[in-house]
């Protein structure tokens, strides 16, 4: 490997060992660091890098924000409004405006297309 390469792979290795999960598991789902679920939408299509839930469902199903520095297997997209949202193995995710604390999974199965993340 040439020397060049070898310094880009290290600090690719290097930025995404410190970037850290924006997400925690409990109880078999991803929550935020307060403790609130987020959820998927079955209408975003994977990898797509766009969001399906627009004007009207951004009121009851807010964007989880991007940080700065994602690491696999967390990515980000850009909205058409231009802000950064958070995506799990490539869908975008949502929180549900109805759950009010932490731990609370109102939101999952709502019409069948909006579901919590489990890991």
């Amino acid at each position: 490997m040439k020397p060049f390469a070898f310094l880009a792979a290290a600090l690719l290795i290097s930025s995404a060992a410190h970037a850290a999960d924006p997400l925690k598991k409990s109880d078999g789902i991803l929550v935020d660091d307060k403790g609130m679920t987020v959820y998927t939408f079955d209408k975003d299509s994977a990898n797509s890098g766009k969001s399906a839930c627009m004007d009207g469902c951004l009121k009851l199903w807010p964007a989880v924000p991007a940080p700065a520095e994602v690491a696999a297997p967390y990515s980000a997209i850009t909205r058409d409004d231009g802000m950064r949202q958070l995506a799990y193995k490539g869908k975008p995710l949502y929180y549900y405006a109805k759950d009010s604390k932490a731990g609370e999974r109102s939101g999952d199965n709502f019409k069948d297309v909006w579901h919590v993340v489990k890991d």
